[in-house]
């Protein structure tokens, strides 16, 4: 032990402090419990996943109830899942400890583990989402027009669709609960709100990113997009709330992460810039096909989308500084 932190010690008994009351109020100063070791590979893998699985389930239900005019919808929204679904697991291998060992989370499925049911679901989904690109391509006519070709265009990719959803809701918004299912102070008492949050946002990713492709290869008409835009309206109102909630519920001390420093900053800016800019935007283009409307639209999907990508980032590094706060487990355990 070291001298100056003995003279500190000293200093604390001799206002009066007994050791018990020191580690039941402070833990000397150390982090009461492990933070994950999550990096940035699982915050892209977060985002991509949410946008992948909430673009298959807008896909189906384009398909499902959409008409004619929401065909461009479901294509583009299918080959988007697929595309990025693709990277998932290389993220999820490379954020392992021992990569090597990837497989071994392949020999059981433990339905009481978050992780071992995301990576069954993450399988589960990309066969469908994989299943209904490749239908697709088959009626785009990418695979030409006859032998399997034929057999792929004759799959019912709306029955395929249907049953590809459940695992694409799921990955939409499990990723908020399996932060929940942790110790970390500021995701266990929000365990409530990360699913629901983590869905939403999704939602709002998808349909902004379906904007901007369709807007920029002009496939769709302009009542497609403005269904869409409805659509990202709904989940941005929905993801607003959910976030003011979240707020509100950690309280001053578990949610001191989203106040102070540059997180702190980079919260205001999803609150700011990733939510309520693009809704105020959207309302200043609604019934509007100049120029700038446009302008205006395209400039909300992109703030849309990078406020997508920072919520998960702050969440994520704010559950790692809020698991080095021992203040913070020690509130959260008090109110249990």
């Amino acid at each position: 032990m070291s001298i100056g932190y003995e003279r500190r010690w000293e200093t604390r008994r001799q206002a009066g402090r007994s050791a018990a009351d020191e580690a039941r109020d402070s833990y000397y100063g150390l982090p009461a419990i492990h933070k994950p070791h999550w990096k940035w590979s699982i915050v892209l893998y977060f985002f991509l996943g949410g946008i992948s699985g909430a673009s298959y389930v807008v896909a189906t239900l384009a398909r499902l109830f959409g008409g004619p005019e929401m065909r461009p919808v479901a294509r583009a929204g299918r080959y988007l899942s697929l595309l990025t679904v693709l990277p998932g697991p290389l993220l999820l291998i490379y954020d392992l400890g021992r990569p090597e060992r990837f497989h071994h989370m392949l020999r059981v499925l433990k339905l009481r583990s978050p992780m071992s049911l995301g990576v069954w679901g993450l399988i589960a989904f990309s066969l469908f989402s994989g299943l209904s690109a490749l239908i697709q391509a088959a009626q785009d006519g990418l695979l030409g027009r006859r032998g399997p070709a034929r057999l792929i265009r004759a799959m019912p990719d709306r029955l395929v669709g249907l049953l590809g959803s459940g695992p694409a809701f799921f990955l939409s918004g499990y990723t908020g609960v399996l932060l929940a299912a942790t110790a970390v102070p500021l995701w266990t008492k929000n365990f409530l709100l990360l699913g629901p949050l983590f869905l939403s946002s999704a939602l709002s990713n998808a349909v902004a990113a379906l904007f901007l492709l369709l807007s920029a290869t002009r496939q769709a008409s302009s009542q497609a997009l403005e269904r869409l835009e409805r659509l990202d309206r709904l989940a941005l109102l929905a993801e607003l709330a959910l976030l003011l909630g979240l707020r509100a519920n950690s309280g001053p001390v578990i949610g001191r992460p989203l106040d102070e420093g540059r997180l702190g900053q980079a919260f205001r800016s999803v609150l700011g810039a990733g939510v309520v800019a693009p809704l105020l935007l959207q309302a200043l283009a609604r019934g509007r096909h100049s120029g700038m409307a446009q302008a205006l639209r395209l400039l909300a999907g992109l703030l849309v989308l990078a406020g997508g990508f920072l919520l998960r980032f702050v969440l994520v590094f704010a559950g790692h500084r809020s698991a080095d706060d021992p203040q913070a487990t020690f509130e959260l355990t008090r109110k249990r």
